[in-house]
């Protein structure tokens, strides 16, 4: 069992496999218990575009993401206090996890200015600057009142060239969590994860994971990858992190979300995956699916004059329900009657 000292989380280990690091939990928190392996929806912006939370329930979903740099600015901060949270808001009674806003170092490079102070964001919405500093992350996040909060941390695209900015990020992800441990008076409430970086080296992963794992705290993630990088260096740097991390506490590997990666990654050890991937794919007019290639584009003509189910191994509501002909027909409404925005965006779900 893994828990902290006045944690609000609870992680009990049910099952290991014999053959890899893989295991079965269950990881109680404030709002559910959630049973890992878990991939968590994304709802960015306090919603998972094209599903209501009740249908969400009626999936089991346990928990989801949300992004504090975006909550951050709309609806901000004041609102989110005035609704009395994140759950309130949108009307979740289950658990929330929220990414810091560090990812956006990397989605909206081109309007940040990192410093050791924090990220200053030249707003996507009005081109006003917003000053994210580890303190300012966790203030968002606890009016958000997230079950699991993430550190800022220094984020560098994997691919990056440039050793030094690795090295300087990893070390500058030390100083900022334990700002961020500072900034977080209640940790019997929320509970707050630190995220290892090093880029693609091993040795910088595991330094990092090392001098992460010496503060008490429930959990951990691994960040930075995910970025392009060849799938075997990817498996391989997960593989070191998550080796480096306790056996006793949850490990959230960071905006993975493919149907491979899931099943690779959990035998690695990994307890929590995040990413757009599945909503944004369905919403694009492809659905995933258990047989062989793993999904059908509803957008081929063949599926204009099928009327069998999506799926029919299936037992979600749309599979039980339409057809893929359906399918087709929304698809293309939706093409039609979207309309286009221009500007900047960084990960929506």
């Amino acid at each position: 069992m893994g828990k902290g000292c006045g944690s609000a989380l609870v992680y009990q280990v049910v099952a290991n496999c014999s053959t890899t690091r893989a295991r079965v939990a269950e990881m109680t928190l404030p709002h559910s218990v959630v049973d890992t392996p878990v991939f968590m929806p994304v709802g960015t912006q306090g919603t998972l575009k094209g599903l209501l939370p009740s249908q969400l329930v009626s999936l089991d979903c346990r928990i989801m993401l949300s992004n504090t740099y975006h909550l951050g600015n709309r609806p901000g901060v004041e609102v989110l206090e005035q609704a009395g949270g994140l759950h309130s808001f949108m009307g979740w009674n289950r658990s929330l996890l929220t990414d810091s806003g560090g990812f956006q170092m990397v989605s909206l490079l081109k309007l940040a200015e990192i410093t050791e102070e924090g990220v200053n964001f030249e707003s996507p919405y009005d081109g006003s600057k917003c000053m994210l500093t580890p303190e300012r992350s966790i203030e968002i996040q606890r009016t958000i009142g997230a079950d699991i909060m993430m550190q800022l941390d220094d984020v560098v695209d994997a691919t990056h060239s440039d050793p030094d900015r690795f090295e300087e990020a990893r070390h500058r992800t030390v100083r900022w969590l334990d700002r961020c441990l500072t900034a977080h008076p209640r940790p019997d409430k929320q509970n707050l994860f630190p995220i290892v970086q090093g880029g693609l080296d091993e040795e910088k992963r595991k330094d990092c994971a090392a001098q992460l794992t010496k503060r008490d705290v429930p959990g951990f993630a691994v960040g930075g990858l995910s970025g392009g990088e060849e799938k075997d260096t990817f498996w391989r740097i997960v593989a070191v992190s998550a080796a480096s991390l306790p056996d006793t506490k949850p490990r959230y590997l960071m905006g993975v979300g493919h149907q491979v990666d899931l099943v690779v990654c959990s035998a690695l050890g990994v307890d929590m995956f995040d990413c757009v991937f599945p909503t944004r794919t369905a919403r694009f007019g492809t659905a995933l699916v258990f047989d062989a290639p793993g999904e059908i584009i509803l957008k081929k003509a063949v599926y204009e004059t099928d009327f069998s189910p999506i799926d029919p191994t299936c037992d979600c509501s749309t599979c039980q329900t339409y057809t893929r002909l359906v399918a087709v027909i929304v698809n293309e409404c939706r093409r039609h009657f979207t309309p286009s925005y221009s500007g900047h965006s960084s990960t929506p779900s």
